[in-house]
């Protein structure tokens, strides 16, 4: 690796607005995009995928691979990851900074500690909570309903024990309630630091959070409380982005958004506007598939940010069609060409998918090295019939070589724009218009009919009294960020492929008032995972 301080000099950035961590990684001060209010924006790439299976698709070493790639072939990019959470890191999944070739460095620091900005976003997430339960403690001024505390604490580490747990037992004095523990990565905070832009939008937006409501029925809000001053001191430091370098020492920023199936699960805007500053050509990722972290990158990110991608990268393996096919995990080695064919029908509705928003879309097959010529033509055979740019990458196993034929692919849609080509113009279009006039309930139901081709929606009891509630509180204009199991287009984890004639069942909406968002809880989807039986934190695995 490369000292940072030669990475950040390599981005153009002063000495003085480089905060090190160590030798091999650093944040970078906000402060220094005033410095470069004046400069063009350097053009976005988004990269995405299908519908994640346990074979993997790998997107970040896809993001990885291709900035590395664009760098091989000459062009001055910059990538921008989501930062990993504890939770999947020792849980199913694993850390989430590439694999291989295409990876990012110091990996297990990244995965772990890090600059400590979940460390913080976990602390201050608490502290909101101890104030709440403080002042019931010590009068309860301002009427706190102790069974209506609508913000909950978090952990960072999948622990379903403390899904449902009562606080205050044991004190004479306190008011025993009904609590919940959700993953960090899921607390309204997570978005709020995702989103805002600057300190005083942060702090804006956590006072007018929605914390309770009084034994009257009336909101309670966090800035009633007068301490918004100690949570931004917790919360300065993690609001600025990271940089660290992938394998081949370029440079990569490192901030917020994982969990798009329980979050926004992108980078944060802070740190993509910064990257579109310092570089003509910016790589970055939203999470899980395309009905997910894509969605919301594209209907709300875009939206709040002013920024939209010139292209985007849709990832797919062979592996992953073959299990949406009806293979079982345990024959995947197996060439079988079929399976792929019966299981392409996912591939087909991400890619519609994200031709919806009017930008050009370029196919990437993340190569595995049991697959065969066979398998790969298949793929490539429905690419060239449905008129699909595509490319093989490798970077994983190659490094960056294995990538140039992605990276050309999507330099030539980039140069193509810029000399005024029409049929690969980036006519960027939201779903739905943030600020527009439609009910939450048309909003959710054009999310689950369009992007996962839904029939409709079915709402509980609870959901449909919060959506006339929210209506009534004058939050119903909020965009839609639907909680949803990241494993098939519908709620149900075990559908694969691309089913139809079927419901999303809405069992919950939540009001997120600060980061000002609508979040419907769709299926069984919880807010705080569990360890699985083999956790990643067994001694095999480590």
């Amino acid at each position: 690796m490369k000292n940072i301080l030669d990475i950040t000099k390599n981005l153009g950035i002063p000495n003085e607005y480089v905060i090190p961590y160590g030798w091999d990684k650093a944040k970078i001060d906000l402060k220094y995009k005033e410095e470069l209010k004046d400069r063009p924006d350097g053009k976005l790439v988004l990269v995405t995928a299908i519908t994640p299976t346990k074979a993997g698709e790998g997107k970040t070493t896809t993001t990885i691979g291709l900035h590395d790639g664009l760098r091989r072939i000459g062009v001055n990019s910059l990538a921008c990851l989501r930062e990993p959470s504890l939770g999947p890191v020792w849980g199913i999944k694993g850390g989430a900074v590439g694999a291989l070739k295409s990876t990012i460095v110091p990996s297990d620091d990244i995965n772990l500690h890090f600059t400590g900005d979940f460390h913080a976003l976990t602390s201050t997430i608490n502290l909101i909570a101890a104030i709440i339960d403080n002042h019931i403690y010590q009068g309860n001024e301002l009427n706190i309903d102790p069974d209506r505390i609508v913000w909950r604490r978090a952990l960072d580490v999948n622990d379903r024990a403390l899904r449902s747990v009562t606080v205050a037992q044991d004190d004479k004095k306190a008011t025993p309630h009904h609590d919940e523990f959700v993953i960090t990565v899921a607390s309204e905070l997570m978005t709020i630091l995702t989103i805002s832009q600057s300190e005083q939008e942060f702090m804006d937006r956590v006072n007018k959070i929605l914390v309770a409501y009084t034994k009257d029925g009336e909101p309670v809000y966090f800035g009633a409380f007068n301490c918004s001053k100690a949570i931004l001191k917790m919360m300065k430091t993690a609001m600025n982005p990271n940089v660290v370098q992938t394998l081949e020492e370029n440079p990569v920023l490192v901030h917020c958004g994982p969990f798009a199936n329980i979050s926004i699960g992108v980078n944060s805007i802070n740190a993509t506007k910064l990257a579109m500053k310092l570089a003509p050509v910016v790589v970055t990722e939203a999470g899980f598939g395309g009905d997910l972290g894509a969605e919301k990158f594209l209907d709300i990110k875009c939206q709040l940010a002013g920024i939209h991608p010139n292209t985007i990268v849709l990832v797919a393996t062979a592996r992953a069609l073959k299990l949406h096919g009806g293979v079982k995990f345990e024959d995947l080695e197996k060439e079988n060409c079929e399976a792929i064919k019966a299981g392409i029908c996912n591939l087909e509705k991400h890619y519609n998918n994200m031709k919806l928003y009017g930008v050009p879309v370029v196919v990437a097959i993340n190569r595995f090295p049991s697959d065969t010529e066979a398998e790969l033509k298949v793929i490539g055979d429905w690419c060239n019939e449905h008129h699909a740019i595509w490319s093989i990458n490798s970077a994983a196993i190659d490094g960056s070589i294995g990538s140039v034929n992605l990276a050309q692919s999507v330099k030539t849609i980039l140069d193509l724009q810029e000399a005024g080509n029409t049929e690969l113009a980036d006519n960027y279009k939201p779903l739905y218009d943030i600020n527009g006039d439609w009910s939450i309930d048309d909003k959710i139901g054009y999310i689950c009919r369009q992007i996962y081709g839904a029939d409709g929606v079915e709402y509980s009891d609870l959901a449909i009294e919060q959506m006339q509630q929210y209506k009534e509180m004058g939050y119903g204009k909020f965009p839609i960020c639907i909680s949803k199991t990241p494993n098939s287009l519908t709620d149900d984890p075990k559908i694969l492929g691309a089913p139809i004639g079927f419901k999303i069942h809405i069992r919950e909406i939540r009001l997120y008032a600060g980061a000002e968002l609508l979040v419907p809880l769709s299926g069984a989807l919880l807010l705080m995972p569990g360890l699985p039986k083999e956790p990643r934190c067994l001694d095999k695995f480590n």
